[in-house]
Parts: structure tokens; C-alpha cells; sequence
């Protein structure tokens, strides 16, 4: 399933599903016991995945919302976004750093999210924001310390993930959340698709375009620590709660690693494509007020 929310008239965020390729179902309008917030599906995914099922096949047409009439908002509001860096071997390779033996993690705080079309906001203190194109693997259920061979089972579904950084931000101190952490800095989506239609996170195409030019192409089978060690280890610390966001890292190619480097400036567009979950299409913008 592809599961997400969109902007009512009113603008306020209601769970959907695609339905068909171009079509939404509202699913508290298909079902008024459905809930209208997605983080809530996600909760209790595995109740509520075959009522889902059985109405994305029914299409009742008093619920249903062409998707060209509408703007898709992020599909949730997670709880905790743990970052992960330096978790591709050409990413690495290109920072002339080692490859870690241990993830390197850092926190987005949840005021960044935005969604799948909304602009990428520039902010006065930064002259150096750069692009993270990455897969996002959301958390289903409560876990902790979960073996790696059961880690996958506790993943609700994927999203991709835009980690926007401010590099000069980011490179003032050795702790990088303030860096990563702007409004708007971590569009999600399009959708959530959900686990089972991902049997394998790891063999996931991957690719960023800024104004059309391919800047990262990669895939998942590159990332140092897989989704299930991640899960793993993470889980050993953390207890992971349902719509807890793990943005699993990046590969080369990014902006700061450019000669001459390549930052984002107000007019850019930002595409953000992985393999079976669709693309992230963000323009960029000055944040308001400033010129």
C-alpha cells in the first residue's frame, strides 16, 4: 500500500491511500472508524492494513480524490528523526573519511519535515544548504533491543528522505542538529509504502536532480550499515516508538563534495527519486522576509 495525507480545503492533513494511479481515498471518509491522521494508521498498521486493502479495491467514489486536485502535505508527523551519516562507502570516500565502525547518528527535530512538492525555505544564516537524497525507513511498533534477523519486522514502510543540510551551520561545532534541523529541511514522501512491497530495502535505486542534472546515483546495496543493523543497533539505546523516522544516509555526490561545490540557491528544484517510492520534488525558495 501507499499510504500518505493531503490538504483539505481547509488546510488541514488527511490520510489517504492511492488508490489508483491517480487517485487519493480519504480513508476516514471511506470509513468514518479510520482515523484522519496517518501517524494513527501507522500505530495500528497491522489492524487496520486489511480494512485499507479491502477499500482501496471497493473505490467508493463518495471518497475518493483526484490527486491533480489536491497538494500532498508529508505523509506523517514523526516523533523522532534519527539521522544517520557517513553510511555510504562512496559518501565516505569522497569527505576522506574512514568508514565507520559504528553508525554515526545525529537528530533532525521534527520542525523540519515538509512535504513531497513544498519549497525547500533558505535561511539568512546559511549560505551553504545542500541536498541528502536517502531512504527513510519508518518504525511500526514498540521495539527494543530487536535482533537484527527480526529488525526488518518492526518497519512499517519507507519513505524517501530529503536531509537537507546548512554545511556552515552544520561544520561550526562536531554536533550537527542545528545544521539539519532548519524548517523545511527534511521533505518526506510522496507516500509511505509499506513493508511488504519492499521485501528488500537494500536493493533500492537512488538518485538526486538539482535544475535536471544528475547529482548522486547510487543504491542502497552501498550503504555500510543495512536497515537491519541500523534497526538493530539503534534499538539497542533507543526505544523506538511507531512513526519514528530512521533517515538512513546518503551517497556521493553531494553538493559540499563538488568542485567547485554546488549549494542551493532560491529558484532551484530538488528531485529526490528512489526506486519503487516514487519522487520528492522540492523548488527552493528564500525563507520569507528575506531577500
Amino acid at each position: 500500500m501507499r499510504l500518505g495525507s493531503y490538504y483539505d480545503g481547509n488546510g488541514a492533513l488527511r490520510a489517504c491511500a492511492l488508490a489508483r494511479e491517480s487517485t487519493l481515498l480519504d480513508l476516514a471518509a471511506a470509513d468514518e472508524s479510520l482515523p484522519t491522521e496517518l501517524l494513527t494508521v501507522v500505530n495500528h498498521l497491522a489492524d487496520l492494513a486489511p480494512r485499507i486493502e479491502q477499500l482501496i479495491g471497493q473505490t467508493p467514489a463518495d471518497a475518493c480524490v483526484p490527486l491533480e486536485t489536491v497538494q500532498l502535505g508529508p505523509p506523517f508527523q514523526p516523533g523522532k528523526i534519527i539521522g544517520i551519516g557517513l553510511n555510504y562507502r562512496d559518501h565516505a570516500a569522497e569527505t576522506g573519511q574512514a568508514l565507520p565502525d559504528f553508525p554515526t547518528v545525529f537528530a533532525k527535530f521534527p520542525n523540519a519535515v515538509t512535504g513531497p512538492s513544498e519549497p525547500i525555505r533558505l535561511p539568512a544564516s546559511s549560505a551553504q544548504v545542500d541536498y541528502e537524497g536517502e531512504l527513510g525507513a519508518v518504525i511500526g511498533r514498540r521495539s527494543r533491543a530487536v535482533p537484527q534477523s527480526e529488525a526488518l519486522a518492526v518497519v512499517a514502510g519507507y519513505v524517501i528522505v530529503n536531509d537537507v543540510s546548512a554545511r556552515d551551520v552544520q561544520n561550526r561545532t562536531s554536533q550537527w542538529t542545528l545544521g539539519k534541523s532548519f524548517d523545511s529541511f527534511a521533505p518526506i514522501g510522496p507516500f509511505l509504502v509499506t513493508a511488504d512491497e519492499i521485501p528488500d530495502p537494500q536493493r533500492l535505486a537512488l538518485a538526486v536532480r538539482v535544475n535536471g542534472e544528475l547529482v548522486q546515483d547510487s543504491t542502497t546495496a552501498n550503504m555500510v550499515f543495512s536497515v537491519a543493523e541500523l534497526v538493530c543497533l539503534l534499538s539497542e539505546i533507543i526505544t523506538l516508538e511507531p512513526g519514528d523516522l530512521i533517515t538512513t544516509g546518503t551517497p556521493g555526490g553531494v553538493g559540499a563534495a563538488r568542485v567547485p561545490p554546488l549549494f542551493l540557491h532560491d529558484g532551484d528544484v530538488v528531485e529526490v527519486a528512489i526506486e519503487r517510492l516514487g519522487m520528492l520534488r522540492n523548488p527552493v525558495t528564500a525563507a520569507l522576509g528575506v531577500s
